[in-house]
């Protein structure tokens, strides 16, 4: 039996430009095929979802129409739970995919936790929690998108409150509306909708869930990492296990279930779909201005192939969140933000590799953003230390 290949680091560089849609050639023309690519938009900060689809797309002047059009239009993409409990982007169609693999297991803790927490409050039970369930569900579909609020002129038990963790520091009060349509998201009953501001707004509007078929939990999850090493592979079991929070059982069933082929990375075993090993290449030099939690550096839990370990403190939060950051060649060199006058400004910090070409295509990658975003400011949801020096210096 022959050896695993070797991937070095920069062939994964070149994967990522051409499969992840950054260099210019393989830029995507709408939406739709960028969360193809990605499978997956981080939607916790809703600019993000906006900055990463502009910055691969050939034309970015329309990212805020197209998207929203997407979003909210079409519903060619939904925003809902997925994976780790964080709420993504998806293609409409993965939906059913998404819901099984990763949303199932959640939803039942969701449920449970919630009757629980009710039950040592006093509040009623599940039976009651199950009527002002139906009755929302039905005023959402009456009404096609509400707020919470609103639904709550139609089902006023959703503005009953109980005490959560009564006697503790934490202690607090919950209202129902805010814990149930919570459940009903991982669920896969109810979705955000539209935003009640602009494109940055990180208040939604909700609305019904798609319909899709009831999949089979490890058919479902054998699906999902096909689609995810097709576009992100090579990948370390503990990368996959990160990017879908699956235990490491259902990963190495999963990676059985495809057929997936084991490759050699500086960092040990990984794995690409079968006949996928052989060699990629990316050979047009490529920048690009990824914003926070873009599905390019947070999709892996092994990173010092595209990011050196020592600029981890200026690019991340305390909690792992990665922050604006540039990229050239498939390497994260540094950070960007926008300052109030809605200038971008970008500072290098590992020059390794780079030289004036580098800064010459990072600068017309910060003016091709900040033509799109016009007079938006964008302030990432979680803050990082390059990121709020660049803002205010």
């Amino acid at each position: 039996m022959s050896e695993p290949r070797y991937i070095a680091a920069a062939e994964r560089r070149a994967r990522l430009g051409v499969r992840q849609l950054l260099a210019p050639s393989a830029r995507a023309g709408r939406p739709e095929e960028v969360a193809e690519a990605l499978v997956a938009l981080h939607g916790t900060d809703p600019a993000s979802v906006y900055l990463s689809v502009g910055a691969r797309l050939k034309d970015a002047a329309e990212t805020v129409a197209e998207t929203g059009r997407a979003l909210y239009g079409e519903r060619t993409l939904v925003r809902m739970h997925g994976m780790r409990h964080t709420v993504f982007v998806f293609p409409a169609a993965l939906t059913a995919v998404v819901h099984a693999s990763t949303g199932l297991a959640v939803a039942a803790r969701e449920r449970a936790a919630l009757l629980k927490d009710m039950a040592k409050a006093g509040a009623p039970d599940a039976v009651w929690l199950k009527e002002v369930e139906e009755s929302a569900l039905a005023a959402l579909a009456r009404r096609g998108e509400a707020t919470a609020s609103e639904l709550a002129e139609d089902e006023p038990r959703l503005r009953e409150q109980f005490v959560y963790a009564a006697g503790k520091s934490y202690e607090g009060v919950h209202t129902v509306s805010t814990r149930l349509l919570k459940v009903l998201g991982v669920e896969g009953k109810v979705v955000r909708g539209r935003p009640l501001g602009s494109w940055t707004s990180s208040q939604f509007r909700w609305a019904p869930a798609p319909e899709h078929p009831e999949l089979d939990v490890a058919e479902a999850q054998a699906s999902l990492l096909r689609r995810w090493l097709a576009v992100a592979g090579p990948a370390t079991e503990a990368d996959l296990k990160w990017w879908t929070g699956w235990r490491v059982t259902e990963v190495r069933r999963a990676l059985a279930a495809i057929g997936a082929e084991e490759v050699r990375l500086d960092e040990g075993p990984g794995y690409v779909l079968e006949g996928d090993a052989g060699p990629v290449e990316c050979e047009e030099p490529w920048a690009a201005l990824l914003p926070a939690l873009d599905p390019a550096p947070m999709a892996r839990q092994h990173r010092d192939w595209f990011l050196a370990p020592g600029l981890r403190a200026a690019l991340f939060d305390r909690s792992g969140n990665v922050g604006p950051t540039v990229w050239w060649n498939g390497r994260v060199v540094g950070g960007w933000a926008q300052r109030a006058d809605g200038e971008i400004v970008w500072r290098m910090l590992d020059g390794e590799g780079a030289g004036r070409d580098a800064e010459a295509a990072v600068a017309a990658e910060a003016e091709r953003l900040r033509a799109w975003v016009g007079g938006t400011r964008i302030t990432p949801r979680f803050r990082t230390p390059l990121e709020r020096e660049l803002a205010t210096g």
